[in-house]
């Protein structure tokens, strides 16, 4: 950053609603704006640092892969060899809770990587855009939040990528950290810190695209969607179960007999909070019973991440018997 008076922040546009406006053939709104075209919508941008764009894709994030994330990482990781003090990428909210923790999986630099998006588009009353790049920005540039790996920033709330979910569709208050809560605020242009977010090592870049279906347990689940999706070759499962982490006995002799076809099984949470037990309840489908199996159980990590984290450890060649490991070490337990 030398000779300059203000940081200078990379951002990157890769679509979704702070990029959409009004298209006459669907009768609703789609990406349409580039990165430049944000930069300029943003009042007061220029005095908080110095911004360099790039419109990386114009999709709709329900339409992002997770090698679009790998390559925004990459890109990201150029920008701050090139001088950028903090990365900003903005996309779509509906899938914006995986792909920053994915993008979290392979960030190890000390700059801070910052995902936002909106809640609503640039043509709508109050688009609420403008103010979530300008606090992006903001995080960014913010020397506390170094090494805090990477971060979420809408409605002025900072949210560690580990933590934070959408829980609105609508609602410009959609996102939450529910167990521990934010990493931080921006009141009155200042950021502050609560707390920085721990960070897991790095994992390898992604060398396949492994299929690692995410399944839901219900009421009278007796395991035969887990037999299907292992039948039809997935390569590891994440399973969203109830409570602590318990299903019906039917679903523990099938995750029984899928890991002993040397496919992984993660055991996470439904309920949004609190995360998997390990000792407590002994009955068959338990938390306990189902460690006995072989599942891995994911803590305080919701079955989104455990499925990308499984599909990334997967992806990048680490050994089977080093899954539950990384599990324990990105859990936040």
């Amino acid at each position: 950053m030398t000779g300059r008076s203000r940081p200078l922040v990379a951002f990157g546009s890769l679509g979704g609603t702070i990029t959409m406006t009004p298209f006459p053939s669907s009768g609703g709104i789609e990406p349409r704006l580039t990165a430049e075209d944000l930069a300029a919508s943003v009042p007061g941008l220029d005095g908080v640092a110095e911004v360099r764009v790039a419109t990386l894709a114009r999709v709709p994030s329900a339409s992002l892969l997770p090698q679009d994330v790998v390559d925004a990482v990459a890109w990201a990781r150029e920008q701050v060899a090139a001088g950028a003090a903090g990365v900003v990428l903005a996309q779509g909210t509906d899938t914006l809770e995986e792909t920053s923790f994915l993008a979290g999986l392979y960030w190890d630099l000390p700059e801070p990587l910052v995902v936002t998006g909106a809640m609503r588009g640039p043509a709508q009353a109050s688009p609420d855009g403008p103010a979530n790049l300008l606090a992006a920005c903001r995080v960014a540039t913010a020397p506390a939040f170094r090494d805090a790996g990477v971060l979420v920033v809408l409605d002025d709330t900072v949210h560690a990528a580990r933590t934070v979910r959408k829980t609105h569709s609508w609602s410009l208050g959609a996102f939450h950290s529910a167990d521990g809560g934010p990493v931080g605020q921006v009141v009155e242009g200042a950021v502050h810190v609560h707390r920085l977010p721990r960070r897991g090592a790095p994992l390898p870049r992604p060398r396949t695209d492994p299929d690692v279906p995410l399944l839901e347990t219900f009421l009278g689940d007796d395991g035969a969607l887990l037999r299907t999706v292992r039948e039809h070759g997935a390569r590891g499962v994440a399973i969203s179960a109830f409570g602590a982490g318990h299903t019906s006995t039917g679903l523990a002799e099938e995750i029984s007999t899928t890991v002993a076809a040397g496919i992984p099984v993660v055991v996470s949470t439904r309920t949004g909070a609190g995360g998997t037990l390990t000792g407590t309840y002994g009955f068959a489908g338990s938390e306990i019973d189902l460690q006995a199996r072989g599942a891995v159980l994911t803590g305080a990590l919701d079955a989104r991440k455990s499925r990308l984290l499984l599909w990334a450890l997967l992806a990048g060649g680490v050994p089977r018997e080093r899954v539950t490991g990384h599990f324990l070490e990105h859990s936040g337990r």
